[in-house]
């Protein structure tokens, strides 16, 4: 699929690179806005919404925001990706409407007064180079080699070659869905190659023989190839039956349960059109199909 993320390459952030992401995402969008709605006036709450966090849910919402501008031409819906925690802080702050996370909140964050609407599942995938021989990993496989005590792909079967480690950056929602389903109690390794984004992720992934990283399913494509995890391929069957073991749900967060126009968008992006469409085409799982 396109790769729609735009955000610079960054390698090998310094231990405050976490705060300063935060700050520097709140005064992004300060001026995303106010380059969006005109210095001199206030933004109408009626006509203008402001959505912005998870880079995995950016296509969802880009192109949800799209369709209902096309059905409400008077109606704008702004859409930013800056990550999920960036997503939680801004609709916190009240410069957002809709905070986007591909993450659950963290118990610090359960009392902000967030109401969590999930509008897809979703698969976090392991990814190697397409030259790589494994197929498969146990999670135990993966836990160890994120943490750096396996580094050669001879230790789980592959050819003599060092590991290449990719990891994401602090304000990700799906590095942390990932050391929450996958690491545990364990640590990152501190050597890993630290990215802003998905579709750096998996650029690097595919040019480099030895890597490997995880992005989401939704954003697979044949420049990199899926590692089966303990025998279970990621699809949406696997993820709907939940006999893949790496899945999440994806949230837009409100403060309070939303009104207005973010509970019309809301209501949109949630209906059988948007779901059977822009959901399933940017290859998550329709939120309605769970279980099913």
């Amino acid at each position: 699929m396109t790769n729609r993320l735009t955000r610079p390459n960054t390698i090998n952030r310094p231990p405050h690179a976490a705060a300063l992401a935060r700050v520097m995402a709140c005064v992004f969008l300060s001026l995303l806005l106010s380059g969006a709605v005109g210095c001199d006036r206030e933004r109408s709450v009626d006509t203008e919404l402001v959505v912005t966090g998870s880079t995995t849910i950016l296509p969802i919402a880009e192109i949800a925001g799209e369709m209902y501008h096309d059905r409400h031409p008077d109606r704008k819906v702004l859409v930013s990706g800056l990550g999920s925690s960036a997503g939680i802080e801004t609709v916190s702050a009240g410069s957002s409407d809709i905070g986007t996370s591909s993450r659950d909140l963290k118990p610090a964050e359960e009392d902000l007064g967030l109401y969590d609407t999930p509008i897809a599942y979703d698969a976090i995938v392991v990814i190697v180079n397409p030259d790589n021989p494994i197929e498969e990993l146990t999670t135990t496989q993966v836990r160890a080699i994120f943490s750096g005590e396996i580094r050669n792909w001879s230790e789980v079967g592959g050819r003599d070659k060092e590991i290449g480690l990719v990891n994401r950056d602090e304000a990700s929602g799906t590095r942390e869905a990932f050391h929450k389903i996958v690491m545990g109690d364990e640590s990152f390794d501190r050597t890993a190659a630290v990215l802003p984004g998905t579709g750096q992720v998996r650029s690097v992934v595919s040019n480099a023989r030895g890597a490997i990283g995880y992005i989401s399913l939704g954003f697979v494509n044949d420049e990199v190839k899926v590692v089966a995890i303990d025998g279970v391929v990621p699809t949406t069957e696997t993820v709907v039956s939940g006999t893949y073991p790496l899945q999440r749900l994806l949230h837009f967060y409100t403060m309070g349960e939303p009104v207005g126009l973010a509970r019309d968008f809301i209501d949109f992006v949630l209906s059988g059109e948007v779901q059977s469409t822009v959901v399933r085409d940017a290859g998550f799982t329709p939120i309605s199909r769970k279980g099913s």
